[in-house]
């Protein structure tokens, strides 16, 4: 059964509405980082991996991959190779670090709904004009309560 998000319904149509988000897209805010960088479990603790769930072409690569390991049979059909710790995961190539780079600050027109007027995001550039954007536009929303 897919997970089903549980909010409200919006009182008003999309186009009454702002998104304001900060963003840290991978392609820009972050870089290929090693095991010991993250902090991976596989390397800190070593890891493990059953050599009968696995085609013989990932148990022949997992042999031939430079990586410390010893066989362990458990029982019949069950037997592991066992990595130690301190060296590269098989994962490696997915780690990723966070550069010092700032969000991009966004203020999108409409919700989750969409953008039904099609009008094209603005990027802030710094933090403090997102905020005010921020506060302008809740103030304004005050504004027309306070009106009725």
């Amino acid at each position: 059964m897919p997970f089903e998000l549980s909010r409200p319904q919006p009182l008003m149509g999309a186009a009454a509405y702002k998104t304001y988000e900060m963003q840290a897209p991978l392609s820009t805010h972050f870089r290929p980082a090693t095991c010991a960088e993250v902090k991976c479990p596989h390397y800190l603790n070593g890891w493990r991996v059953h050599v009968e769930a696995l085609t013989d072409d990932l148990v022949k690569a997992a042999r031939q991959s430079g990586r410390r390991y010893r066989e362990e049979h458990v029982a019949e059909g069950q037997t592991y190779l066992v990595f130690e710790a301190g060296q590269s995961c098989f994962r490696v190539s997915q780690h990723r670090a966070r550069i010092d780079r700032p969000p991009l600050y966004i203020v999108r027109d409409g919700d989750f709904r969409g953008n039904p007027r099609g009008t094209r995001a603005r990027l802030h550039q710094r933090a403090q004009d997102w905020v005010e954007d921020f506060a302008t536009h809740q103030q304004a929303i005050a504004d027309q309560i306070e009106k009725g």
